[in-house]
């Protein structure tokens, strides 16, 4: 069990808060960029073991929750058509769609299935030769190996009723256009320590240097993310701006060499709108042209939809840390994981849903 109760060791706790409450002298604004991370935090109660002068805002580091609508309604009209079979993982089926979701197109009679890995709807190709069967690719940089492999293994074994509807985005470019708006707040990042595990975190170093903010690659179990905050904390308050890595047990610097050189042969880097921010120029990835016969916007012709987000969701101001969920008036009221207005209500690691979840309303001071 070593990893993790040790990571999670009450005693080691208590004296990281002591340290950090001891060291902070300013108010300071820190993003975890990680839903995962929004989550552990919300569970475990660390925000309310901070200092008054710490306050912690939630990124766009739910894949589900940055997902455009756009993207949804195309998955919905691909499920929708005969003869398909649209795969996904369980958190899509639900993200409300401009008009209904994935579960409302399986009532239907769409052949709408979760499966657990993109290889499972290979599978699921090779088996049904009469069928088109699409993959909703969802993700950051931790789930584009996977998905990489899949499109890999189809080409190779010649599967052309397999494709992907591809929805990839990547963090660096997001937190560098959250670092350029006028209206940023964010003085210091934990950065997810899964998307390092494969990227590595040489990425963020001119992010740090150029903006001047510190960068902590962290883990999720409560001691990660407090030491991951008395990190960067120590450097806000030396004026210091670099790249650190609490998560040593898992990241390297160079990250995961094969599993970037896979990413890069199957993708390439291109524009990609993120749901409630807008376009963000080279933040996401496409397929190469060489796989067109995999990518299922080009099969099924839905590259040119664009659609306007609900203007009574405001999961845009929370992934780009302006509002916590809380402060929306529609929160836990005509917004609620059974009748989301939007994703980050359903999605498990969404910010909405964290809030929800463990009844957090606003922070409070108690220790």
């Amino acid at each position: 069990m070593k990893y993790l109760d040790e990571f999670r060791d009450p005693r080691l706790a208590k004296a990281i808060v002591r340290e950090i409450h001891a060291v902070t002298t300013k108010p300071w604004v820190i993003m975890e960029i990680c839903g995962g991370q929004t989550h552990s935090i919300m569970k475990n109660g660390i925000d309310q073991l901070l200092p008054a002068e710490i306050e912690l805002v939630h990124g766009p580091g739910c894949p589900v929750c940055v997902t455009p609508l756009e993207q949804i309604d195309k998955a919905i009209a691909i499920a929708s058509k005969p003869g398909v079979i649209l795969t996904s993982f369980g958190d899509m089926l639900r993200v409300p769609g401009s008009e209904k979701d994935l579960f409302m197109v399986q009532s239907e009679g769409g052949d709408v299935r979760v499966v657990y890995s993109p290889l499972d709807a290979v599978r699921i190709a090779r088996e049904n030769p009469e069928k088109r069967v699409v993959f909703f690719a969802v993700g950051f940089e931790t789930t584009a190996p996977n998905n990489a492999m899949a499109v890999w293994q189809a080409y190779r074994q010649g599967l052309k009723n397999f494709s992907l509807l591809v929805s990839h985005v990547l963090v660096p470019p997001a937190m560098e256009a959250l670092l350029s708006s006028p209206a940023n707040r964010v003085q210091g990042y934990l950065a997810a320590g899964h998307v390092c595990t494969v990227m590595g975190w040489k990425q963020y170093e001119p992010i740090a240097e150029k903006h001047g903010v510190p960068i902590v690659v962290t883990g999720f179990e409560p001691v990660d993310i407090l030491e991951g905050i008395l990190m960067v904390v120590k450097q806000l308050e030396k004026g210091q701006a670099r790249v650190e890595n609490q998560y040593s047990r898992v990241v390297k610097r160079e990250g995961n060499r094969p599993a970037q050189e896979l990413v890069n042969r199957v993708f390439e880097v291109a524009d990609r709108k993120w749901r409630g921010i807008g376009t963000i120029p080279v933040s996401g990835l496409k397929l190469r042209p060489e796989f067109r016969d995999h990518d299922a916007e080009i099969l099924f012709e839905e590259s040119g939809r664009e659609v306007e987000e609900p203007p009574e969701c405001l999961s845009g101001l929370v992934l780009q840390g302006l509002k916590k969920p809380h402060e929306c008036p529609a929160f836990g009221t005509t917004c609620t994981p059974r009748t989301p207005l939007g994703a980050t209500m359903v999605s498990s690691e969404g910010a909405c849903a964290a809030y929800f979840s463990y009844h957090r309303q606003a922070k409070i001071h108690d220790c």
